[in-house]
């Protein structure tokens, strides 16, 4: 064929080509013998000073992806899957775009994430619109299941759930009656600070708060670490017994240095975004013992089967969040095993709704909102320079 002639044709072939791929993508792509690849996506934070968190996730999702395509799971599989991951670094300005690049992959048909509360809020209205199923291991903010996003579910209790929960181990176990509460700005922490703050002061506790917005050395925030000794003064001569910090890690442990610094003696307590061991190796073990985290998420025990392969895969051992990852994505394959072959977004977004999966951490089980069903809040304790499980915190305030 004649060169310019083989130019033309393609170019008129092309848009053809690139309309069909694109249909053929929310129904798979072929993959030999007629089977089928379809993709569950990872979106969180993979860079910048709270990475860890999203890490502890992406490799559970992977973990789970490779033992299903093995056969481990779900027994064989009547379609392929793949994996891929994006990174928002946890951020409601980087979010939108990673969420574009995952909808625009015909192939992607869930998401497990996004991770953080800020991120998925502005990622959430792309991904509804395109009707792709997302199931956060850990975005906990209580707006987010109240926007009436079909699409949108999470495995893990909101902060509805978790603050008040902190807010009676504050009062019933540290026996305070008087809290200062520091938040970093986010979604994710405002959320959780204001239905701290509303429970411990029904109880009967004096609540100072003050909002710290988390710094650029941490997080996408407009704080600067400048902001900590004047904050760790102010808290010491507060004379408040408990520090509760509502945030992510990085900030936390820079703010928890300068606390012991002034000289505070008060107890610390944070939250889910703090309970990572980049907290400790940051801030010091000697400023971290004795710090309290809550967390609506459990830690599974090194030598199960789950965190051993988890070591394997991601060279570092299971973390936050890493399980509740792993009971999402294999709730998501789960439905899709029970769709069949042709599977497509709308179908797994649907499929979600009535999925009952018994995971490593709980059945999840969705309510209309998109919430989990229950609301187990944990607490964790720093000691010796690791974090260690203390109990399910309506048992331990009792």
């Amino acid at each position: 064929m004649h060169q310019k002639s083989f130019r033309l044709l393609l170019m008129l072939c092309t848009p053809l080509l690139v309309v069909g791929i694109a249909a053929l993508g929310l129904q798979g792509i072929a993959s030999g013998a007629g089977t089928s690849t379809y993709t569950v996506a990872y979106e969180g934070p993979l860079s910048g000073g709270n990475a860890q968190l999203g890490l502890n996730m992406k490799y559970a999702v992977q973990l789970a992806v490779n033992q299903a395509n093995a056969g481990k799971t779900f027994g064989k599989l009547p379609f392929k899957l793949q994996f891929v991951a994006d990174d928002d670094q946890g951020s409601a300005t980087q979010s939108p775009t990673a969420a574009q690049a995952l909808i625009t992959n015909p192939s992607v048909v869930a998401v497990v994430g996004p991770a953080f509360s800020g991120a998925t809020k502005a990622a959430e209205p792309s991904f509804s619109a395109a009707d792709l199923a997302t199931v956060s291991p850990s975005a906990t903010a209580p707006a987010l299941a109240q926007q009436g996003w079909s699409n949108f579910f999470r495995v893990v209790a909101d902060d509805n759930a978790q603050g008040p929960a902190d807010a009676q181990y504050v009062h019933k176990v540290l026996k305070a009656k008087k809290v200062y509460a520091v938040d970093d700005a986010s979604a994710y922490a405002s959320g959780l600070v204001s239905a701290f703050d509303s429970q411990a002061k029904s109880l009967g506790i004096k609540v100072t708060h003050q909002t710290a917005p988390g710094t650029t050395q941490c997080q996408a925030g407009t704080g600067d670490v400048s902001e900590y000794p004047a904050l760790a003064s102010e808290i010491k001569s507060s004379g408040d017994p408990v520090t509760f910090y509502a945030g992510y890690y990085c900030d936390f442990a820079l703010l928890a240095k300068q606390l012991r610094t002034a000289g505070y003696k008060g107890k610390l307590m944070s939250d889910d975004g703090s309970k990572d061991p980049h907290y400790v190796s940051e801030a010091g073990a000697k400023v971290a013992n004795g710090t309290y985290v809550s967390c609506a998420c459990t830690q599974p025990s090194a030598s199960s089967s789950f965190a051993k392969q988890f070591k394997v895969l991601a060279g570092f051992p299971v973390g936050t969040y890493s399980a509740e990852a792993y009971d999402a994505t294999n709730a998501v394959i789960d439905v899709m095993k029970s769709i069949g072959a042709n599977v497509t977004r709308s179908a797994v977004v649907q499929g979600l709704k009535t999925v009952k999966y018994t995971g490593l951490t709980k059945t999840v089980q969705f309510q209309s909102d998109g919430n989990i069903l229950g609301s187990a809040v944990y607490i964790y304790k720093v000691e010796n320079g690791n974090i260690v499980l203390l109990g399910m915190e309506s048992a331990l305030a009792k």
